[in-house]
């Protein structure tokens, strides 16, 4: 594992680092309020959902979160949506195909197939790994998350996405979305490959 840790630390250290740009307040509440928001969307799951949905909720959720970033993560990845909260309480969706690429000191993200997208950026940010990126309909082009006007919200075809990235090992992780602007109280995005 030390091996491992000293590899990554430096290739790091000699690829351009990806531009941290600060979080907009507004998805930075939505973290704050992370526990929450999961919490809530959980019970009314656990209240609701058929027993099918609920083992997809489990399976996704299960494992011991590892060090976020290892340099076996690029590549691509099946993911599915969960989504969690309001009506109905629990949706889990087919898998559709996504990708992760290094960019020196975090990994570009990217679902490629499906109505609904997502495409920016898990950095490291206060010892948690997170992403920031802009959701987007298929067949729209969406401009990067540091590009967002300060106030913007989502207009129904592109909205600004966070969430926690969890690698459980690097055949399995997850990104979960507290209060994401469309549809649901809390996505979570399986990785499986």
């Amino acid at each position: 594992m030390l091996r491992y840790a000293l590899t990554l630390t430096a290739m790091l250290g000699a690829l351009p680092a990806i531009a941290q740009e600060a979080l907009r307040p507004q998805e930075q509440l939505r973290l704050d309020r992370f526990e929450a928001v999961a919490g809530n969307a959980l019970l009314q799951a656990l209240q609701s959902a058929s027993a099918e949905d609920l083992a997809a909720l489990a399976g996704a959720l299960s494992g011991t979160p590892q060090v976020a970033f290892d340099e076996g993560l690029a590549g691509d990845w099946s993911c599915r949506t969960i989504k969690l909260g309001g009506m109905p309480a629990l949706v889990v969706y087919s898998p559709f195909k996504c990708r992760l690429t290094f960019q020196g000191n975090g990994y570009l993200f990217e679902k490629l197939s499906g109505s609904q997208r997502t495409m920016g950026f898990i950095t490291l940010r206060d010892g948690q790994a997170i992403y920031a990126g802009v959701g987007y309909v298929a067949g729209e082009t969406p401009p990067a998350y540091n590009a967002l006007p300060p106030e913007f919200a989502g207009d129904g075809t592109v909205q600004p996405d966070v969430a926690v990235f969890e690698r459980v090992n690097n055949q399995r992780a997850r990104l979960m979305f507290p209060a994401p602007v469309v549809e649901s109280d809390f996505d979570i995005l399986e990785l499986t490959r």
